[in-house]
């Protein structure tokens, strides 16, 4: 495996008039792995996906994919990536077969290798029953399946998607965490933006948070946990009446201040799940019963408050950055 990251960005500004969409942001994905995107509604994550793909331009700093410059070596960027964006790109007068077929052509791909090709990503990814139905049939899971299908037409080494499930049912985008895995363990690199915190959870190596075009954290999903203080103790007392009682029989279990709401209470715990046995014992011991109680770890959505100030908003395109084509790229 090359020691040179699949993609690096360094010092990465993008100006549109008088808005600073991206404000010196540094990037890396090593070779095989997944980065996960994530920011608030117009954080700059679509313009960092448009400047690496060759789309966009950056105002200042550099980047490399494939060990390519992005600026100079344009041509060869896109030759080694695929490129999913937020909408399907599909041709829905075509059948699935007809598109896949559509695209080796743009690439100049043989015919006899855009056929295997194509017979190889219609399996994988459960399209082979519909491939000669014209897409406009097709469900919005299975237009999905096959837009990210054609990205891999030319077997690209590095795969950027951009809100590839945004918009799909929960059944249709378990689905498709499950096709992006397999890319992983056949040695895709992806670089991910998501507005689906649990996405980045499930599939990311790193995930890198941005908001008002910085990175203001990066690292896996348990450090970025760990940052806003470990594990957190919930009790629902069944009595409310009693909540004070409960808090303060509950002091010496709490390793921070402790949240109160209604009958809820919320507070910080180290040790594990021996905490839980612990408040069992000192509410029993006080006579308080209880309704509920959990030992929950934080969440990415608890990263987001805890980092921005704000939960997760979902990102319908990036506000700064203008439309513009999608480029598709691979090699063979």
């Amino acid at each position: 495996m090359s020691s040179e990251p699949a993609v690096r960005a360094e010092g990465l500004v993008k100006t549109f008039g008088d808005v600073r969409a991206l404000d010196g942001v540094d990037l890396t994905v090593e070779v095989g792995q997944v980065v996960a995107l994530l920011g608030p509604n117009g954080a700059g994550k679509t313009t960092i996906v448009r400047i690496l793909a060759t789309l966009l331009k950056a105002t200042e700093g550099t980047a490399t994919v494939a060990g390519f410059d992005v600026r100079t070596q344009a041509n060869s960027v896109r030759r080694s990536i695929g490129l999913t964006g937020q909408y399907a790109a599909v041709d829905e007068y075509l059948t699935g077969r007809e598109n896949l077929r559509m695209f080796g052509d743009l690439y100049h791909l043989t015919p006899a290798y855009v056929k295997e090709r194509s017979a190889e990503l219609l399996e994988g990814f459960e399209l082979t029953h519909a491939a000669d139905r014209p897409v406009r049939t097709y469900s919005g899971g299975m237009r999905r399946r096959l837009d990210l299908a054609s990205s891999l037409i030319a077997k690209p080494s590095i795969l950027f998607l951009d809100e590839p499930t945004t918009g799909l049912d929960p059944r249709s985008r378990l689905g498709l965490w499950e096709v992006m895995k397999e890319l992983v363990r056949e040695g895709t690199t992806v670089l991910l933006t998501t507005q689906y915190l649990e996405e980045a959870d499930q599939l990311a190596n790193d995930v890198v948070v941005i908001d008002h075009g910085r990175v203001i954290a990066h690292g896996t999903s348990e450090q970025l946990k760990d940052q806003i203080g470990g594990d957190r103790l919930e009790i629902v007392v069944a009595d409310p009446a009693q909540i004070d009682e409960a808090k303060k029989a509950l002091s010496t279990v709490f390793s921070g201040d402790a949240l109160v709401e209604d009958n809820k209470i919320s507070a910080p715990v180290t040790g594990g799940s021996t905490v839980l046995v612990d408040a069992v014992r000192a509410l029993d011991a006080h006579g308080i019963p209880v309704a509920d109680i959990a030992l929950r770890r934080p969440t990415l959505d608890d990263v987001f408050l805890s980092l921005t100030g704000h939960a997760a908003e979902e990102e319908k395109a990036d506000p700064n950055a203008p439309v513009s084509g999608r480029r598709r790229g691979g090699r063979r």
